[in-house]
């Protein structure tokens, strides 16, 4: 066998050990071999070998009476590791819900990475404009309310880093590429307790976004809403004040408390 065959043979077997694991879940916490090896389309000698395999690494245990098979305790150790994400789903799901509903307009939830923003938390509404910030898509810092947010509320030093010697793009004729300025509005943010992006990141869609903090007070993420824009718009500060009151709810979920 050549060394790339082998590789592609190892690549295949990680990929279905994944798909063994994925398959574990609330409404199927168990699983025979013949079961999962009908679920997973798969052969059953190689199903019980992956099973075999996970069970030697703590992954999976395997009930001795009735054979079957059920998560391990190195998989709860795995979770443990990323706590922050975890517990931040959960804290959203419900103050999300609300604010859609209070608002009628798609909710998000992003977080930092360096200068992007990414969504990590999306809630539609049909009644909605239509945005392209699905789960796992970025966007700038600069464009953002959820961006100004987050770059905000950073250490000086840190926010240093990010903005000296950078030249925002543009993306819009409104979107912010002069950093002093930009600076300005992250003062007005830490003011107001919250941001807005006036078509600054696409033409005709107004966002307001609020911080989420963590039992340090770090702000850690932030609850945005989008619509469409309209600058004599009356139902700005409504919306405002219903962005940071659910922002102030993700916090109090999380064992912070609202600045």
């Amino acid at each position: 066998m050549t060394e790339k065959a082998a590789r592609a043979g190892t690549l295949h077997s990680v990929a279905n050990s994944a798909r063994v694991l994925k398959s574990f879940n609330s409404n199927c916490q168990e699983w025979g071999v013949s079961d999962l090896a009908r679920h997973l389309g798969l052969g059953k000698s190689t199903v019980h070998r992956l099973l075999s395999t996970l069970a030697a690494e703590g992954m999976l245990d395997q009930d001795p009476m009735t054979g079957r098979y059920h998560l391990g305790l190195a998989v709860f150790d795995m979770v443990t590791a990323v706590p922050r994400q975890m517990v931040l789903h959960e804290a959203v799901l419900s103050p999300m819900t609300e604010l859609r509903n209070r608002t009628g307009e798609t909710v998000h939830v992003g977080v930092l990475d360096n200068r992007h923003v990414v969504y990590v938390e999306r809630l539609d509404s049909p009644n909605t404009i239509r945005t392209f910030q699905g789960i796992g898509r970025r966007n700038w810092v600069h464009s953002t309310a959820t961006g100004k947010v987050l770059l905000a509320y950073l250490k000086p030093a840190d926010l240093s880093l990010l903005l000296d010697d950078w030249a925002p793009p543009r993306l819009t004729s409104s979107t912010i590429t002069d950093v002093k300025a930009l600076r300005k509005q992250l003062v007005r943010v830490r003011r107001l307790g919250y941001a807005e992006n006036r078509e600054e990141s696409e033409k005709g869609v107004w966002s307001i976004a609020a911080p989420i903090r963590d039992t340090s007070l770090t702000v850690i993420a932030a609850l945005s809403v989008a619509l469409s824009y309209d600058p004599a718009d009356t139902n700005k500060l409504a919306v405002a004040q219903a962005t940071v009151e659910a922002a102030s709810a993700v916090t109090l979920r999380l064992g912070g408390r609202p600045n």
